[in-house]
C-alpha cells in the first residue's frame, strides 16, 4: 500500500507544470528536482543529444526560435485577436502549454529582448510603459486586410451618400426660397434712336370724397371680397411649408451626429481622472488626477492633485469623474466629441447627465442624455 501510495503521489506532481531550469529541450525532459536535472545531464541519451547539438547548433537554435515565435504569435493572433497586451501576459499563457518550446533554448534570452525583435521585424506593434511591455499583432493577412479595405469602403460610401443627400435637401431648399422671393428690380433704360419724350402724368386735384349710401351685397359680391384672404391664406401656408422643411433637414442632420459611431479610445488633455488599478497600491487608488499627456491612442501621462507625482498609465486604469452642477465639463465621445459644456442635471438612474454647450459653432445648445462615461471634468489651477 505504501508503494501504490508513493507512486499515485509522483503522478500527481508530474501532471503539473514543473520549473522551466529543469527541463532539456534537446531530450525534451522536464525533471522534477535540481538532482534529477543533474542526473538527466550525465545520463548517456543526452550525452549524445548533445554530440548531435555541437554537430549543427545553429540549425537547432534556428529551428528553436522558429518554432517559439511561431507558437507565440499564432497565440497573439488566436487568443487576442489583434488586441493591445501585456507581452509577460500572453508568454504566461503560452507557457502554460507543458510541451511549449522553451525560451532558454532559442536566440533570445530575455522576453524583452525578444519582444524588441517582433517590434523591429514588423510583427507587432511593441510600446514600454511602466506596467511592461505591451504588444499589439499586426495582421498582415490579405484577406484580412480585404476585409478592413472593404469594411472601411462601406463606411466612407455611407457617409458620402450621407453628405450627397443632405446638400441635395439644402439645394432644395434654397431653390424653394429663391421660387418665392421677391422679384429683383431692373433699371430704367431708353433708346438712343428713340424720340419719345417722357411725360409725367400729375393727378387732377381731388375734392372731397362724396359718401355713399351702404348697399347689401348679394353673395357674389361677398365670394369675390373673400378671394384675397384666399391668396393670404395660401402664402402663409407655403411659408410654413419651408420652415417645416428647414426644421427637418436641422433634424436630421441633428439625429446623423446621434448616429456617429463613437471610439474606443476617450482620454484627452485636461480632464480630471480617477485612478482604478488596485495593483497601484493604497498610494494611488481612487487616487483623482489630470492627464498631462497621451500617447499611443490608450496610454496617459496623469498627474495625481494631491502628491502631484506622475504616472503613465493605460485607459484601463482610469475612469472620467463627474463634477458638481454647474462646473466646466469637456465631451470625450460622440457627436459633440472636444467641446467644452456646462453640466446642468445628474441623472442618476439612467447614469447620465444634461450639459450646455459653451464652446465651438454649437454654443448654447442644451444636450441631454449623454453616458458618465463620455463626459469629465476639465481641470482648473485653481
Amino acid at each position: 500500500q505504501w508503494y501504490q501510495r508513493r507512486v499515485r503521489g509522483n503522478r500527481i506532481k508530474a501532471k503539473g507544470l514543473q520549473k522551466l531550469k529543469f527541463y532539456c529541450q534537446m531530450c525534451q525532459k522536464q525533471c522534477r528536482d535540481e538532482n534529477g536535472f543533474k542526473c538527466h545531464t550525465m545520463s548517456e541519451s543526452h550525452q549524445r543529444q548533445l554530440l548531435l547539438f555541437a554537430d549543427n547548433s545553429d540549425s537547432y537554435l534556428d529551428q528553436f526560435s522558429l518554432e517559439f515565435k511561431d507558437e507565440y504569435v499564432g497565440l497573439l493572433k488566436r487568443r487576442f485577436n489583434g488586441r493591445r497586451v501585456n507581452a509577460n501576459h500572453a508568454y504566461q499563457e503560452y507557457i502554460a502549454d507543458r510541451d511549449h518550446v522553451h525560451m532558454n533554448s532559442t536566440q533570445w534570452e530575455t522576453l524583452t529582448e525578444f519582444v524588441k525583435w517582433l517590434g523591429r521585424e514588423g510583427i507587432v506593434k511593441a510600446d514600454e510603459t511602466e506596467k511592461g511591455w505591451y504588444v499589439t499583432y499586426i495582421d498582415r493577412d490579405p484577406e484580412a486586410i480585404a476585409r478592413a479595405e472593404k469594411k472601411n469602403k462601406m463606411a466612407a460610401t455611407d457617409e458620402e451618400r450621407q453628405e450627397k443627400l443632405l446638400l441635395e435637401q439644402i439645394e432644395r431648399a434654397k431653390a424653394r426660397n429663391t421660387d418665392s422671393g421677391p422679384s429683383a428690380s431692373t433699371v430704367l433704360q431708353r433708346e438712343e434712336d428713340s424720340e419719345e419724350k417722357i411725360v409725367f402724368a400729375m393727378p387732377k386735384s381731388v375734392g372731397p370724397k362724396k359718401v355713399e349710401p351702404a348697399v347689401k351685397k348679394n353673395a357674389l359680391q361677398e365670394e369675390a371680397s373673400l378671394k384675397p384672404a384666399k391668396s393670404f391664406s395660401k402664402s402663409k401656408s407655403s411659408s410654413e411649408k419651408k420652415r417645416s422643411a428647414i426644421e427637418e433637414l436641422m433634424a436630421e442632420n441633428e439625429a446623423g451626429k446621434k448616429r456617429k459611431k463613437k471610439k474606443d479610445s476617450w482620454l484627452a488633455k485636461g480632464i480630471v481622472v480617477k485612478i482604478v488599478a488596485k495593483e497601484l497600491g493604497k498610494d494611488f487608488y481612487k487616487s483623482k488626477g489630470f492627464i498631462e499627456e497621451v500617447f499611443d491612442t490608450y496610454g496617459a501621462k496623469v498627474k495625481v492633485i494631491k502628491t502631484g507625482k506622475r504616472l503613465k498609465l493605460d485607459q484601463s486604469h482610469l475612469e472620467t469623474v463627474i463634477p458638481q452642477v454647474g462646473r466646466k465639463v469637456l465631451i470625450l465621445n460622440g457627436a459633440y466629441e472636444g467641446s467644452q459644456a456646462t453640466l446642468d442635471k445628474l441623472n442618476v438612474e439612467e447614469f447620465t447627465v444634461n450639459v450646455t454647450i459653451s464652446s465651438g459653432v454649437c454654443k448654447g445648445r442644451s444636450v441631454t442624455g449623454i453616458p458618465y462615461e463620455d463626459v469629465s471634468k476639465l481641470h482648473t489651477n485653481d
